[in-house]
């Protein structure tokens, strides 16, 4: 078996999260990629979030692996011919700069299509071309502005952002598969291309389905969503629903055993309509079955409250565990709610590469999540993330064919080390 991606070479000047994690996952699939660092500074997150001083964070640690890190003066005129060198040898190019840094660099996409055309040149912005373009977007911006927060949350409370980082993470799994598309394209025509990927645009196609909703709107109230049941009036907009489920079947989260001294102590439940009937013998309201306020979901509508009420009288009487475990016997759609301990301990998901454990010559071992996609034919080895520079040598002669003498000059020149600080006279 070989990796999918072995003998693509990537140009990586990404940095933080939402290039890294683009970069990563072709490098999880068997790409060879080159992370261009700073000398002397690296990618910003080397040095955020530390907790064990002097030695690479957990913030860049666990967004680079199978990585390799050259340094690079890309203002020096010998790392510009380095940087160019490498523009040759590279499929992709792949960045996350603020608008225009490319072009104030001296590489506009004409520039690189002419120093190798078959280049594909990959780039996050926070927003696409129009009024906001210029402006800089950080995660929770781009939750803002694609339509997650003014969906998420309570009713009557601030609308609020996810945990889960589907602006810059998600934003980069995006990038990754439209980099691989054009790859393919590339065996067709022979030619590069650009690729674009907008935070604002990748955070509004994880939340279509709210984009649904408000076209719903238009028809009137919106059913499934716990204010209808309660009566009260739908506005212009998409409400924030709290728990309620996204798919048209009522669900909530509800009280476990030992939720008032474990914050997770939770189940997420869903009464799905073909297993009422299965739901009421399990919580022991067997007369619900035939009862005609009950027995079917339009008239059910109105009295959420009350029937997840009744079943959270029985799940707090289980732990999250034993629930999950008497409902799936019934096909009865739940989850338990997981905190991170118990992910970081679940011994399946080990098993499964989801997560793994990596060693690590400064700082020992630490888990990381792997690759999250499966291929049958190309397995994902987690490898660690390089220190700073750590391969610079190696891919000026490996990868440029460059000789000793010729590593030593670009030294020489400071190309690869930091600016020295001149002393004041």
């Amino acid at each position: 078996m070989t990796q999918a991606l072995k003998g693509v070479r990537i140009l990586d000047f990404t940095h933080v999260q939402s290039g890294p994690t683009c970069t990563q996952l072709l490098a999880w699939f068997g790409a060879d990629v080159i992370k261009v660092e700073r000398p002397g500074v690296g990618d910003i997150t080397r040095g955020q979030l530390q907790d064990i001083p002097n030695v690479d964070s957990l913030y860049f640690t666990m967004l680079n692996h199978n990585k390799r890190s050259i340094t690079l003066d890309t203002k020096n005129p010998k790392g510009k011919e380095v940087l160019t060198a490498l523009m040759k040898q590279c499929d992709v190019l792949v960045e996350n700069f603020g608008p225009g840094v490319l072009d104030r660099m001296g590489f506009p996409f004409e520039k690189i299509q002419e120093i190798n055309p078959k280049m594909i040149v990959a780039s996050i912005k926070g927003f696409g071309p129009g009024p906001y373009e210029d402006c800089k977007v950080y995660e929770n911006v781009a939750q803002c502005t694609g339509g997650a927060a003014s969906t998420t949350g309570f009713r009557d409370g601030l609308p609020l952002v996810t945990g889960a980082q589907i602006g810059d993470s998600g934003t980069g799994l995006h990038l990754a598969l439209g980099i691989v598309t054009a790859l393919y394209q590339r065996t067709q025509t022979g030619k590069g291309q650009k690729v674009t990927a907008a935070m604002q645009d990748g955070v509004l196609n994880l939340s279509r389905v709210k984009m649904r909703d408000q076209q719903r709107l238009a028809h009137g109230p919106l059913k499934e969503y716990s204010q209808f049941g309660e009566g009260v009036p739908f506005g212009d907009a998409v409400p924030r629903a709290g728990n309620d489920s996204g798919g048209g079947q009522p669900g909530r989260i509800l009280k476990c055993k030992g939720w008032e001294q474990d914050p997770n102590a939770y189940i997420y439940f869903i009464t799905q309509a073909p297993v009422w009937e299965k739901i009421c013998d399990v919580i022991g309201e067997p007369g619900w079955k035939t009862d005609p306020n009950y027995a079917k979901p339009a008239v059910r509508l109105p009295r959420l409250n009350e029937i997840f009420a009744r079943i959270e009288q029985w799940t707090m009487t289980k732990t999250k565990f034993e629930a999950m475990e008497i409902l799936n016997k019934d096909d009865i759609p739940c989850g338990p709610i997981l905190s991170m301990k118990e992910i970081a301990e679940d011994k399946s998901l080990y098993a499964t590469g989801t997560m793994v454990k990596v060693d690590h010559p400064e700082r020992g071992e630490y888990l990381s999540v792997g690759n999250p996609i499966k291929l049958s034919d190309s397995p994902t080895k987690v490898e660690r993330s390089p220190l700073l520079g750590e391969h610079t040598d190696e891919i000026l002669k490996q990868v440029l064919g460059f000789s000793d003498h010729q590593v030593a000059e670009i030294h020489d020149s400071g190309a690869l080390d930091p600016p020295r600080k001149v002393a004041a006279e």
